[in-house]
C-alpha cells in the first residue's frame, strides 16, 4: 500500500472546477499533494493558470459551468488527453443576499445559473464520460443552506438543497456503472464568496460563534472531506451530503442555561 494509504489519488486524473480560488484551489493542491494528476479549471483563466502553476505537471484552462455545450467540451477534452477522467470536483457559487421581496428576475437567474443549472451541467458532463468508461466521481458542493437558512438567501438556499437532490438522483442513475456521486456542505469559510461578512466586523463574530468550534474555517479545511469522497476510502460512499459546518447544523444556539 503506498504511504496516503486508502487516501492515496496517485494515477488518478482529477478535474477541479473552480480551482481558481478558494476551496477550489485548496482542494486542487490538495489532490496533486495525494498524487492526482490536477487540472484546473475556472471561469478565470488566469486564476486556473496562476495555481496550475504552483503544481507539478498541472495543466489549465477556461471554463464557465453555465455553458453546457463548453463544460462538456472542456470535460471530454480532459478524457481524451489524460485517457480518462477519475475525479471531477465543482466548487463554483455565487449569492445575491437580498429580502424575497427585493429579489429581481435577473438575480433569481444569475444565481440559478451558476449554482444549480452549473451543478447540473457538470453533473450531466461529467456523468457521460465517467459512465461510459464505467468509472469515477463526482463532487457537487452544497451548503448548510441546504438545512438552515436566514433572511436574504432564500434563492441561494434554494440552489443549494436542489443540489442536494441532483447528488441522489446522479448517484441512483450512475451507480450501476460504478460512477459515486457526493456531495460536500461547508459552512461558513474564508473564500472571495464570504469576504464582505469578514468586512464586517460583528458579522464575521456572529456567524463564528455559530459554530460548535466557535470560528470560521479556513479553505484548507475543506480538503480533507472532500478528498476523502472521491478516495478509495470513500468506495461504499455515494448519493450522501457530507457536512463540514464546525457543528453548525448540530447545535441549537450558543445559550448555555444557568448550572450547566
Amino acid at each position: 500500500m503506498s504511504p496516503n494509504g486508502l487516501f492515496d489519488l496517485s494515477g488518478k486524473t482529477a478535474a477541479i472546477i473552480g480551482g481558481g480560488s478558494g476551496i477550489g484551489e485548496a482542494v486542487a493542491i490538495g489532490a496533486a499533494k495525494q498524487g492526482a494528476g490536477v487540472v484546473v479549471l475556472d471561469a478565470n483563466q488566469a486564476a486556473a493558470q496562476s495555481v496550475a502553476a504552483r503544481i507539478a505537471g498541472a495543466d489549465a484552462a477556461r471554463l464557465d459551468v453555465r455553458d453546457g455545450a463548453a463544460v462538456n467540451a472542456v470535460l471530454d477534452g480532459v478524457a481524451r488527453d489524460h485517457g480518462r477522467i477519475d475525479i471531477v470536483i465543482c466548487t463554483p457559487g455565487i449569492n445575491v443576499r437580498k429580502p424575497i421581496l427585493q429579489y429581481t428576475g435577473d438575480d433569481f437567474d444569475r444565481v440559478v445559473a451558476v449554482n444549480l443549472k452549473g451543478s447540473f451541467n457538470v453533473l450531466q458532463a461529467a456523468g457521460r464520460v465517467m459512465t461510459a468508461q464505467r468509472g469515477g466521481s463526482i463532487v457537487l458542493f452544497s451548503s448548510i443552506r441546504a438545512q438552515v437558512v436566514e433572511p436574504g438567501q432564500s434563492v441561494y438556499a434554494m440552489t443549494k438543497v436542489g443540489i442536494v437532490q441532483l447528488v441522489r438522483a446522479g448517484a441512483a442513475e450512475f451507480g450501476p456503472f460504478n460512477v459515486r456521486v457526493n456531495a460536500m456542505a461547508p459552512g461558513v469559510v474564508e473564500t472571495p464568496l464570504t469576504a464582505p461578512i469578514k468586512a464586517n466586523e460583528a458579522w464575521y463574530a456572529a456567524y463564528a460563534s455559530k459554530s460548535a468550534l466557535q470560528r470560521w474555517a479556513r479553505a484548507e479545511e475543506m480538503v480533507g472531506p472532500t478528498l476523502f469522497l472521491v478516495s478509495d476510502a470513500a468506495s461504499y460512499v455515494t448519493g450522501t451530503v457530507l457536512f463540514a459546518d464546525g457543528g453548525w447544523t448540530a447545535v441549537d444556539g450558543r445559550f448555555t442555561p444557568p448550572g450547566m
